[in-house]
């Protein structure tokens, strides 16, 4: 993306007296570290001192996964603070609760939200030595940040880690229905689902406590989307009666350089060498992201279903991620039916361990992605153009599931929401995937991705709507 220049006016604590700085405060899971530390990479290359803030085991969960770059350059370019936070219970998953949300990572959530006293020394620090101090906080952080407002050269941005459509629906059932929807040619297709099932009331409790804060200080909202993919709903935030401006400054991910080839050059995957040897589009990848933990039941349906399907597949089955992913707790391992690997030996790879996500959907053999539809995943599938067989657990995903496979096509629902608390059989798996493969309805939907994909990609090069769009975001927080 666009280069800037940021001042060279040298003072001798370091900084430079005219310069810019940037904190991001993400929320400590996966999904949210993820994309706030690709941002942070984006920002850091526009040469404006990028600092990242958290616990001690969350830097260190974000810095151990990062994947798409060079591992060695996140350290050299980002300035990562390890904050202290209470201890907290960090316990694991409940495979077998009715509601799939991860309560069981409320307790660090509750605990980060002690970050605020380092936070806020951290930004009167670098307050007397920068021209201004941005801060770019999770929507979920926003009582963290708080103390922005008295930081007489702060100024705050809310980073949304959901799509603009989920946003987007969300404000029109808070103000009723406006009635811009027919001029901007946006849609809201029936049968979009509530939020029922989607949260426990404890974290609406959490939600609703943020967006208290987040009113007080806001001068700005960002979102890892492109208006290539969303830019009806953009047009809609931007339109609705707050004067806040609403960036679409994504996709954050590196897909250029991935889609290209060029790799962060560090040991390979062995899921990587394994799929080199794959023809092309031929091979299902398989994950339901950090935060998915299946009944056993489940498990194994899904098993028999790949299995049964013929097809070459990648299946990442690991447990959903604890608060605190470097405590010693054993983690359970999922159950395969007996004797299940050997038999898909050659066809079909189990990773149990952490995968490559990005570089698996860049690879011109990956045909299909079984995904949960966290926008994290449906961002990094259409920005690599593969198609999305949906299969939403919680929280966002069941409305991600509409934009994919309703609004912008490039998707089928294998598992229905409203069916959600039933178990989905290796019969209906089997016949998600082969809609996928050899079908005249999944060619027609492989090749809307494609080009979704191609032009999302376009989007990001100079002269891009994406690049434009971030060129114009640097400027704003770096003018005079």
């Amino acid at each position: 993306m666009a280069h800037h220049q940021n001042g060279q006016n040298n003072t001798p604590n370091g900084f430079n007296q005219s310069n810019v700085v940037v904190v991001m405060v993400p929320l400590p899971a996966q999904g949210h570290l993820n994309q706030l530390l690709h941002f942070s990479r984006l920002v850091s290359a526009q040469d404006i001192p990028v600092h990242f803030v958290g616990s001690p085991t969350h830097n260190r969960q974000a810095k151990l996964r990062v994947h798409g770059w060079d591992r060695a350059s996140v350290s050299k370019n980002v300035q990562f603070h390890d904050f202290q936070i209470p201890p907290f219970p960090s316990p694991p998953p409940n495979p077998n609760a009715t509601n799939k949300f991860p309560s069981h990572l409320q307790p660090s959530f509750e605990a980060t939200t002690h970050l605020r006293q380092p936070v806020a020394d951290l930004l009167r620090q670098l307050s007397p030595k920068a021209r201004r101090v941005i801060v770019i906080h999770d929507s979920m952080m926003a009582s963290v940040i708080q103390d922005v407002a008295s930081i007489p050269n702060g100024e705050s941005y809310t980073f949304h880690t959901v799509s603009a459509f989920a946003l987007f629906l969300y404000l029109c059932e808070a103000i009723g229905r406006p009635a811009m929807l027919e001029e901007l040619h946006v849609e809201i297709p029936d049968g979009t689902p509530s939020l029922e099932g989607c949260f426990t009331n404890e974290f609406l409790d959490f939600i609703a406590a943020q967006y208290k804060c987040q009113k007080l200080n806001n001068a700005g909202n960002i979102y890892n989307t492109s208006r290539t993919v969303e830019g009806p709903y953009m047009d809609f935030l931007n339109r609705i009666g707050d004067h806040q401006k609403h960036w679409a400054l994504g996709p954050f991910n590196p897909s250029t350089i991935l889609k290209s080839g060029n790799s962060n050059g560090g040991r390979r995957h062995r899921c990587l060498d394994w799929l080199d040897k794959q023809a092309p589009n031929s091979v299902i990848y398989v994950s339901f992201g950090t935060t998915t933990a299946m009944k056993d039941e489940q498990i194994a349906e899904l098993a028999i279903g790949l299995e049964q399907s013929n097809q070459k597949f990648i299946w990442v089955l690991r447990d959903a991620d604890r608060g605190d992913l470097f405590s010693n707790e054993e983690e359970r391992r999922a159950e395969l039916p007996q004797g299940y690997e050997e038999r898909v030996k050659g066809r079909g790879l189990v990773v149990r361990d952490w995968a490559p996500q990005l570089e698996i959907l860049a690879h011109k053999s990956t045909g299909v992605f079984v995904s949960h539809c966290g926008w994290n995943s449906c961002m990094e599938s259409i920005t690599m153009g593969v198609p999305i067989a949906a299969w939403p657990m919680h929280s966002d995903q069941p409305r991600n599931t509409v934009l994919i496979t309703r609004l912008l096509r490039v998707g089928v629902v294998m598992r229905d929401w409203a069916h959600r608390d039933e178990i989905l059989t290796s019969l209906s798996v089997k016949n998600g995937v082969e809609k996928f493969i050899g079908s005249k309805e999944g060619n027609e939907i492989r090749k809307r991705a494609a080009d979704l994909g191609a032009a999302v990609r376009r989007s990001m090069v100079a002269g891009g709507a994406s690049h434009m769009e971030f060129s114009s975001f640097i400027d704003h927080i770096t003018r005079y």
